[in-house]
């Protein structure tokens, strides 16, 4: 996969990475005259192409054996051409996004797995100099620390998706047919079964994630049991990711991600997110820690970042990009990178963001779900994490009740309207 190098953060991307294409294929169903409908039966042409794409198959080195397996009577997963429907009726604000994702049962289950995975992490992080936080931060972000890797409410077999895509999505064709060779190599390789890839509808596979390319090209036998999976035991998927972000991402043993800062009025001027110096050279010009820590390695060089007005400002170098890489999406990088450092025990954003609320506590937020439910929206559980059911009945509520915005998410104001009665 081609690795993003852009010149500010907030640039989109220009060129094609791990995860763009996968949330740019949520746009891919427009023009498609497929109708919403998913197929229970292999759609008229499917078993024509299937033939058709035999030859590239065995050309990239699948064995006829290994292609008949799973390709002769597979049918397709048409329902990723309606995927486009299922997309969020509002846009989170970017403290609501990092407060969902840096919610308290989160950093709690990071907490644990950094104590149960601790020789694991240490040894990632000696061999690969990937800070063991950052990479908790990942692991949280991309499926709740292996929460969610199986589980069928998210999670669905991925050939039937990369196939339906390769045979039916004409505008990025060349990208699902490698991926889905990538894929048919993985199975030829005996690395896994055709029924135990599951993933996004987009093909993307384990804890943290893994398109079949990235699986192929930077996956690492960590556990040394002979085959390479991003599935069972976290050994191959963390060292694997740790790579990515070291080949890929170009990450800095030693450096830090960044940090936040104190800035004053007077020196917003140079938040330009893009001219480079040293912690040493922006302390002399009057920014600091915002807890008041000397910069721990002054000669590093970063830039000042404040990604929105009157918010929070940060000094951020490559290990941020190196994130950055991972999912070129501002809001993801900064959301891991604070997960990351609050699993470490650190502090929440000394500067609130204009707008934001404190994040919800597990109790806040499992109180919310109790009285949705006792309302009739239902949540799914009361579990204290605001899953995909809880946002759309928090959602629903704010509709009804006349909420504005009615942005589904579960906070402090919403707690206070259920608290009044709706």
């Amino acid at each position: 996969m081609p690795r993003i190098l852009l010149p500010q953060f907030t640039l989109p991307a220009t060129r094609l990475s791990r995860r763009s294409l996968i949330a740019g294929a949520l746009g891919l169903t427009a023009n498609l005259a497929f109708g919403g409908a998913a197929w229970s039966a292999q759609p008229p042409g499917f078993a024509r192409w299937v033939e058709t794409f035999r030859a590239r198959a065995i050309n990239r080195g699948i064995s006829e054996q290994t292609y008949n397996r799973v390709m002769a009577t597979l049918t397709p997963d048409t329902a990723v051409f309606t995927l486009q429907r299922s997309q969020p009726e509002f846009t989170e604000q970017t403290w609501q996004y990092i407060n969902r994702r840096c919610s308290e049962w989160r950093v709690n289950t990071g907490k644990a797995r950094a104590r149960e995975y601790a020789s694991l992490l240490a040894r990632v992080e000696k061999d690969y100099g990937v800070d063991r936080y950052t990479l908790l931060g990942l692991w949280g972000m991309e499926s709740s620390f292996g929460d969610v890797v199986t589980n069928s409410k998210y999670m669905r077999p991925v050939i039937p998706a990369l196939a339906a895509l390769a045979w039916g999505e004409p505008r990025r064709r060349k990208y699902w047919e490698a991926e889905l060779l990538n894929a048919l190599t993985i199975v030829e390789r005996g690395w896994g079964q055709s029924s135990d890839m599951i993933g996004s509808w987009a093909g993307a596979m384990g804890h943290t994630q893994w398109m079949p390319e990235v699986w192929l090209r930077m996956g690492v036998d960590y556990d040394r049991d002979g085959r390479i999976s991003p599935f069972g035991k976290p050994d191959d998927s963390l060292a694997g990711t740790a790579r990515y972000l070291v080949e890929r991402g170009k990450w800095r043993r030693g450096e830090a991600w960044g940090c936040e800062v104190k800035l004053s009025a007077r020196h917003a001027r140079l938040a330009d997110n893009r001219s480079m110096r040293p912690y040493a050279k922006w302390a002399e010009l009057g920014v600091k820690r915002a807890d008041g820590v000397e910069f721990a390695r002054p000669g590093d060089h970063v830039k000042l970042w404040l990604p929105v007005a009157g918010g929070p400002a940060f000094l951020v170098g490559q290990n941020f990009r190196a994130v950055y890489s991972y999912n070129p999406s501002i809001n993801y990088s900064l959301a891991l990178v604070h997960l990351g450092d609050l699993v470490r025990g650190d502090a929440p954003f000394h500067q609130q963001f204009p707008g934001g609320e404190r994040t919800p506590t597990m109790k806040e937020v499992m109180e919310i779900q109790r009285r949705l439910n006792e309302l009739g929206f239902k949540t799914d559980g009361i579990d204290g994490r605001t899953g995909t059911d809880t946002v759309r009945a928090i959602l629903a509520f704010q509709k009804k009740v006349g909420m504005e915005p009615a942005d589904g998410y579960a906070g402090l104001k919403v707690l206070a309207r259920l608290r009044a009665g709706s």
